[in-house]
């Protein structure tokens, strides 16, 4: 069983109502393809909870609620593959005891900011399982304004990751990958697919390119990604498995 834990979020688009997002919505987007044991630990303020949580359940997978006092919020838009985004709300910082026990041997983190999972955090679920991070929790700087990335993270959390997720622009921003010490480094490149870093190797994985709204796609890789490693797929295969998915997500 896998798990994906983190706090979803209210996106707003142009032309578009606000809606629920988030990388463990997204990534719950893919399980409902995978059709796999998992949870979904999510948090946001209860105010919200009646608008943000009811489309996390229906994509199928068992979500438990973890109590919140915000929620987090951005906006954004795309050009071409090129996304413009704005942080309009923090979310919730995690400590250990958020963390509910849960029978898995992987757990994602979908930070969508810094703050989000410190140090602590991230040791008391590396007690538990194996941890993939999405990158965002290292370099998305946490203040309202405009989307700032930077590399002002502590290195000393990743020593608890088996896996980090990265964006383009975060890899860029992160500078040197190998440095890092990481098991496995996954770079999403969008249509040009992803390059994966592990045990002194580099490999590119490409992926066919799909005419959709390219929201989430990091979210569905990384969970993809994590449920192919858990069935023991070797780390190449895994990134394959997951460029699939993600097209097939992206598909609708």
């Amino acid at each position: 069983m896998i798990a994906l834990v983190g706090n979803v979020s209210r996106d707003a688009q142009p032309g578009e109502p606000a809606h629920v997002g988030g990388g463990a919505y997204h990534g719950a987007r893919a399980l409902r393809l995978l059709r796999v044991p998992a949870r979904v630990v999510v948090r946001c303020a209860a105010a919200d909870r009646e608008q943000l949580l009811p489309p996390l359940a229906r994509l199928g997978t068992p979500v438990r609620y973890v109590a919140g006092t915000s929620t987090a919020a951005f906006s954004f838009a795309y050009e071409g593959e090129r996304r413009r985004m704005r942080i309009d709300a923090l979310g919730d910082a995690w400590a250990p005891a958020d963390l509910p026990a849960l029978p898995v041997r992987w757990a994602h983190v979908a930070a969508l900011a810094r703050h989000e999972f410190p140090g602590p955090t991230l040791a008391a679920l590396a007690r538990r399982c194996r941890v993939s991070l999405d990158g965002q929790g290292l370099v998305r700087v946490p203040q309202v304004g405009p989307l700032r990335l930077d590399d002002d993270f502590d290195r000393d959390v990743l020593r608890h990751v088996w896996v980090l997720k990265l964006a383009e622009e975060e890899a860029e921003v992160v500078g040197d990958l190998d440095a890092l010490r990481v098991r496995e480094v996954v770079v999403t490149r969008g249509s040009r697919g992803a390059t994966l870093r592990w045990a002194g190797r580099v490999e590119d994985v490409p992926c066919a390119a799909v005419a959709a709204d390219p929201t989430g796609a990091g979210d569905a890789f990384a969970t993809a990604y994590v449920v192919a490693r858990n069935a023991g797929f070797t780390p190449p295969g895994a990134a394959r498995r997951a460029t699939a998915v993600v097209a097939a997500v992206l598909r609708g």
